[in-house]
């Protein structure tokens, strides 16, 4: 009686086993699940590879460092110059040495209609 009894337990805990990993790994197939896992492996995919290029920029800034040191290009904050104000629109269009000569009008100006 009792080796019936414990047959019987052993067989129905193995079977409510079963059916748990059997529904989970179902589960875990579904299109949501599936969806659901492959955005949670882009971003940790993206998290690497912004993880990967700051490591990639620190490194050619310490390595840019070092060249700089070895090569005694390194300039002091008070000594950098700042860059030429930009050129106004009119300059380029209009340069100083063209405004005291007349253009043909046809050149200033080009009309896609007036070539047919």
């Amino acid at each position: 009686m009792f080796r019936r009894t414990f047959w019987f337990t052993a067989g129905a805990a193995a079977g409510v086993w079963a059916t748990t990993k059997v529904n989970r790994k179902l589960r875990q197939l579904t299109p949501e699940s599936l969806a659901a896992q492959a955005a949670d492996k882009a971003v940790e995919a993206g998290h690497r590879l912004k993880d990967f290029a700051l490591d990639i920029k620190a490194g050619m800034a310490q390595r840019e460092d070092e060249l700089n040191d070895a090569l005694g290009l390194r300039q002091d904050p008070d000594q950098v110059q700042a860059l030429p104000a930009p050129r106004r629109r009119a300059e380029i269009e209009n340069p100083p040495a063209a405004r005291g000569r007349k253009q043909h009008p046809r050149l200033n100006s080009y009309n896609r209609n007036e070539d047919h």
